[in-house]
């Protein structure tokens, strides 16, 4: 079907009408471009496009609609005539039905240390490049990370206000989950490239744009089922599109739930709701405000040893027990952080576009977890209660003794397997069996309450027919308060809230302002503190488009200014850590370029450039923030570097696109909480048990590697993709380590520091995510509106979380002699080095089948998307750490096997502490029925 138009004017150019291919309605708002130029249109209520005084020759022309494919075009444009394309049909794109079922499992490894922000990519997991789609959907549920890097050197922003966390750098996606609906109308970056709203990170830009007016007029209800990190989710979604009056509004809700997810005791619940209103003023101006609420709650489940994933499979869970017949999980995480925005649009001219935004957010996070005084840890996988503790035993002079107690593995065995959860009964039973009526077992939750205000405004302008502007400048304010809260007493009726690892009274009082407290539910006790952060960034860039070559060209300053407010005078620190610290500020720049020169209208070379330093986040910057005030002394920002090149096709049936990519990031500081036998006091040689900070600084990153996608249209019908990533991520340095040992601390001692040195860790590989990925993918899809597809996908080169206190000389150290120099007699250089071997995870290959079908009955279209993911049920490994609680080469040495007396050979046994594991999904699925109308 054609439909052509007469035009009065002449000129050279084109026109066409695009609509929808299954209900042949005209599209508004698609935005036609012809590639490589900054040749613009849009499309009007009637679907229709025209451009005019466009070059005559060979163009591309790209015709793009946020629900729909791509459509790449080629027409030849004629000196003097105006071409009629007549109708440009755009089909369903089914990867946002995809997107749907996109879950990705990055709650396993949060840690409880109240971050709360997933570590894992989920940026660009909407984008259309091939490579990032497969990163996302085929990779993503292995812990892929795009070119080695965490979210924190991507920018992740809602209408040009960023999301990332002042704390930790990264974006909070459960903010606004369950909201694919309400959140589709996304702008992507790859690497460092030019975005118009921020200057950005190393990893990409992600932009999520609220405004009412845009999105695609119309309703949806959905419907799924899944065995994923949860097992139901409904939707629904209705846009009411411009009235004549000028109001817009977008309303949308889900809901998320399960009894029991993937993993055992993992049960789940989340609602969601979004809000979008817009006012057109007049043609200058518009108003728009947007309120997003994602209320969740999820259980954890436990990284666990060979030992226990052998004896009880890797779906097992040790933080959940039966209360009364019912699944309790101890360790749930709740997050409830709602978004209000208000966003004014002004078109100061047809070429200079303003749009101011102001946005507050305020909520808490938390993860709940079990305290515990006086009594035996609860956990079933406590050491004390598994077989190997009775097979890693040695007395004094370090004899192995664990032969005799080898008539005990067996019934240690069997006692696990019969007592293998929580026992929540009998922590009730302890506590109402107490003399005192207090409670020896509790719940409580670490919580983060924020409040954080924003604003910031970014600027477009063509200054001339071949150069954009873009500026912004951003604002924020963070007041955090961070606390423990007192969720359940267990059948007791109060809670002493003293520290028991204090070796005398006063270290024991948690706040030397209210001495020897009892709290009960809903009190805050332990430690109570606030964060206070005010931040300000800005930055400029210049775009300019030429016939064979395009560049730009960006420049970035920062400001970040941080300060903690103890609420507790803690008995450790009297002196520092009640009241306010001294404030820390970080002032930072960062500079990028790059150009893309076009060898042909449809094969293009691409390189950028970037440089800048970046602060430390919070999280490392106040290394013991729980109960004192004192700042790393040697912090300071980080610097990254970062180039990449690529060679890029695009034509109508192929796209393809290869890069090169090198990354560099000196000077990162990183802190991690751990409880260490054996830590030596610095002054007699004596080690002793203590729950411990560990802080690295001057610790640099090397990321280098290559990446491809490629998307070849076979037929009209049956489309292949091909996809791999290859990398060599590593640490270049040999950074310092010091423990902050809360127990050594006293008045004259106020920042308690045992300098380990450097640990040994250059050469090491960058842990938690597949260095090496493949993907080789097949589509087809019938003109009767259904499709099915399947790819598999290699995954390699994954590496476990190594100690970085087992790298550094202590580890050789003996410190019975008392002098810190003399090492093991035992410690020979081929035992360090079979102990000190970082582990390397098996490779695996995934399969996933997917599918769908929809039907045009009447004015509403119906269908629905499945998906099996990891169809041959593939048990892998998708990270780990090693456990650092034995810090010497003897413990190490002695947990991992002995030598037999009588045969003066080696005999390995089950380690006590060894590494932890986190397992990806076995074979999934999700189903997604839905309506449009």
């Amino acid at each position: 079907m054609q439909v052509c138009f007469a035009f009065a004017q002449t000129g050279t150019g084109f026109s066409g009408k695009v609509v929808d291919s299954k209900t042949q309605k005209p599209l508004q708002n698609v935005v036609a471009s012809i590639q490589n130029s900054n040749l613009t249109e849009i499309t009007d209520a009637e679907g229709k496009f025209v451009f005019k005084s466009v070059p005559a020759g060979s163009q591309l022309l790209v015709v793009k609609s946020d629900g729909y494919k791509d459509q790449l075009l080629s027409i030849d444009v004629e000196q003097g005539k105006i071409l009629d394309l007549g109708v440009v049909v755009l089909e369903e794109d089914v990867t946002e039905e995809q997107q749907l079922s996109l879950v990705t499992i990055t709650d396993n490894d949060l840690g409880d240390d109240n971050s709360g922000s997933e570590s894992t990519s989920g940026l660009l997991q909407a984008s259309r490049d091939v490579f990032q789609q497969a990163a996302a959907f085929n990779w993503g549920q292995a812990r892929f990370r795009i070119r080695g890097l965490d979210n924190e050197y991507g920018t992740t922003m809602i209408n040009g206000i960023s999301m990332n966390k002042i704390y930790d750098g990264r974006p909070q996606w459960g903010n606004w989950g369950g909201l694919n609906d309400a959140t589709r109308n996304q702008e992507f970056t790859m690497g460092s490239a030019p975005s118009d709203y921020t200057f950005g990170g190393i990893l990409g830009t992600q932009e999520i744009n609220t405004r009412a007016s845009i999105y695609r007029k119309g309703s949806r209800i959905s419907f799924s089922g899944t065995y994923t990190n949860y097992n139901w989710r409904t939707m629904g979604t209705h846009v009411s599109g411009m009235n004549s009056k000028g109001w817009a509004f977008v309303v949308s809700a889900s809901r998320r739930w399960a009894q029991e997810a993937y993993f055992e005791g993992t049960d789940y619940g989340a609602n969601s709701l979004f809000a979008s209103v817009e006012k057109k003023i007049n043609d200058k101006h518009s108003l728009n405000f947007t309120s997003i609420y994602a209320q969740n709650y999820r259980g954890k489940n436990s990284p666990n040893t060979q030992e226990v994933t052998d004896i009880a499979g890797i779906k097992y869970n040790s933080y959940w027990g039966y209360q009364d017949g019912e699944q309790r999980n101890s360790r749930i995480r709740r997050l409830e952080e709602p978004i209000n925005m208000l966003s004014h649009y002004w078109k100061i001219s047809s070429k200079t576009n303003l749009n101011t935004n102001i946005a507050y957010q305020t909520g808490s996070i938390g993860n709940s977890r079990l305290d515990y005084q006086g009594q035996d840890n609860p956990d079933p996988t406590y050491y004390r209660s598994m077989p190997s503790y009775y097979t890693s035993q040695f007395d004094d002079n370090g004899a192995y003794i664990g032969n005799s107690a080898l008539n005990q593995l067996e019934a240690s065995q069997a006692k696990f397997l019969t007592n293998r959860q929580l026992n929540w009964n009998e922590l009730y039973d302890i506590n109402r069996n107490s003399i005192s009526g207090n409670s020896y077992y509790i719940l409580y939750e670490d919580r983060t309450d924020d409040k954080q205000f924003t604003a910031n405004s970014v600027l477009s302008s063509q200054l001339a027919d071949n150069i954009l502007v873009n500026a912004s400048v951003n604002f924020k304010k963070l007041t955090s308060n961070n606390f423990q809260y007192l969720v359940d007493l267990l059948g007791g009726n109060y809670f002493n809230d003293f520290d028991t690892f204090g070796s005398n009274p006063s270290q024991q009082q948690t706040d030397l302002n209210n001495p020897n407290r009892t709290v009960v539910v809903g009190d805050k006790f332990g430690y109570n503190y606030k964060l206070l952060a005010t931040t300000l960034d800005a930055f400029t860039q210049f775009k300019f488009t030429y016939k064979k070559v395009d560049f730009y060209v960006a420049q970035n300053y920062s400001r970040s200014e941080y300060q903690r407010d103890g609420l507790y005078k803690n008995g450790y620190y009297p002196t520092n850590s009640y009241g306010k610290s001294k404030k820390v500020e970080f002032d930072n720049f960062g500079f990028k370029g790059g150009l893309t020169y076009k060898i042909t209208g449809r094969q293009f070379l691409d390189f950028n450039g970037y440089y800048a330093t970046k602060a430390p986040n919070m999280r490392n910057t106040f290394p013991n923030a729980r109960i004192n005030n004192n700042v790393f002394p040697e912090l300071k920002s980080e610097t990254i570097a970062s180039a990449d090149a690529s060679y890029i096709i695009r034509t109508p049936n192929l796209k393809a696109r290869i890069t090169g990519f090198y990354s560099y990031i000196t000077g990162a500081t990183e802190t991690s909480f751990f409880f260490a036998d054996a830590i030596d006091d610095g002054d007699t040689g004596n080690g002793e048990s203590s729950f411990v900070a560990e802080t690295i600084n001057g610790l640099n990153k090397k990321n280098i590697g290559a990446e491809f996608g490629l998307e070849y249209q076979i037929t009209k019908t049956l489309k292949a993709t091909l996809a791999g990533s290859y990398g060599e991520y590593t640490y270049d340095s040999n950074p310092t380590v010091q423990l902050n040992i809360d127990s050594q601390a006293s008045e004259t001692n106020t920042f308690p520091i045992k300098d380990y040195g450097v640990a040994k860790l250059k050469n090491y590989r960058q842990p938690g995510m597949p260095q090496t990925a493949a993907s080789f993918g097949l589509e087809y899809r019938d003109p009767k509106f259904w499709w099915i597809g399947a790819n598999a996908n290699y995954l390699g080169s994954s590496y476990i979380d190594v100690a970085p206190i087992l790298r550094t000389d202590a580890f050789l150290v003996d410190q019975t002699f008392g002098n810190g120099s003399t090492p093991f007699f035992e410690a020979t250089q081929e035992r360090v080095d079979q102990l000190l071997k970082q582990e390397k995870f098996d490779p695996f290959t995934l399969i996933n089948l997917t599918g769908g079908k929809s039907w045009k009955v009447g004015n509403q279209t119906f269908g629905f998307f499945a998906s099996i993911n990891n169809v041959f049920d593939v048990t892998y490994k998708t990270g780990g750490f090693e456990q650092a609680r034995n810090s010497s080469f003897r413990q190490l040495n002695q947990d991992s096997g002995h030598i037999d007396a009588s045969t003066n050979q080696y005999v390995s046994h089950t380690p006590a502490f060894g590494p932890k594991y986190f397992y990806g999904f076995g074979r999934t699925y999700f189903v997604n029925l839905y309506i449009n109308f």
